[in-house]
């Protein structure tokens, strides 16, 4: 993390944007290789400008992006006041997302797609929380219309994690009423875990609609990962059935999606 304030602190501001991605991608290798996390990443269908659709486990799901696909999260606007966190996140090319607000979402797809036009990769997590990492929950699709209206790709991403006798691990899981501290002592309380990332041909090109696109996102990172589908009522994004927002305990997932965006 000191490290992580510095390069941000330091370096973010007087640096080009590839030299920054590079940056951002070893540091996030650095964070896995402390906490025992060895990173396995196919990325065969990955292009620049894609937006990144991943299913979501765990806090360390965005540094496991970020160290094979460097990218800028979506994320809600609380992250934004967490200690620490938030300071990173905020210097770190987040682009925050304010809840329950139709003008602001507005303003955050145009400031996704310029970012997709410029050959940068943006990041979205559309089950809008986090789960044990045994199934894949409902996408909310409204996170994926700034790509299929600048026509650019859209790319899922399959995560996974695996102990190392190829057993599925638990231990990332950071859902339900698990703290950052639990999760985090979770990880390190095993010699050694295998986060696997795995790209699937792209979508959204062929004039698709962003539910249809959603729909086989889920499909393609579920078949990757070996998720079996589990029900979640589109109408009720899973952040507001199981979390309230809170500060102190940042729990779930980094961009819950507005009710009124679902």
């Amino acid at each position: 993390m000191l490290s992580g304030l510095l390069l941000t602190l330091c370096l973010f501001p007087i640096c080009r944007d590839a030299v920054r991605l590079r940056l951002k991608s070893s540091w996030a290798l650095a964070l896995l290789d402390a906490l025992g996390v060895e990173l396995d990443a196919d990325l065969t269908y990955a292009v620049p400008g894609s937006l990144l659709v991943a299913n979501h486990i765990s806090w360390i799901d965005i540094y496991v992006i970020n160290a094979a696909l460097p990218a800028a999260f979506v994320s809600k606007e609380e992250v934004r006041h967490w200690p620490v966190l938030g300071w990173l996140a905020a210097r770190n090319e987040t682009i925050f997302l304010r809840r329950g607000s139709r003008g602001h979402a507005r303003i955050i797809n145009q400031e996704v797609a310029e970012r997709l036009f410029k050959g940068q990769h943006v990041a979205v997590f559309p089950e809008g929380t986090t789960t044990d990492g045994r199934s894949l929950l409902h996408f909310h699709a409204a996170l994926l219309q700034p790509a299929l209206a600048a026509g650019k790709p859209v790319l899922p991403v399959a995560l996974s994690y695996w102990e190392v006798d190829g057993r599925r691990s638990l231990a990332p899981r950071y859902d339900g009423d698990i703290s950052l501290g639990q999760c985090t002592r979770a990880i390190l309380g095993r010699k050694r875990l295998i986060a696997r990332l795995q790209t699937t041909p792209l979508l959204g090109l062929n004039g698709e609609n962003r539910k249809q696109v959603a729909a086989e996102a889920r499909a393609a990172i579920s078949l990757a990962a070996g998720l079996p589908l589990a029900g979640n009522p589109p109408e009720t994004p899973a952040y507001f059935q199981a979390v309230q927002p809170s500060d102190d305990h940042p729990i779930n997932s980094l961009n819950p999606m507005p009710t009124d965006l679902a």
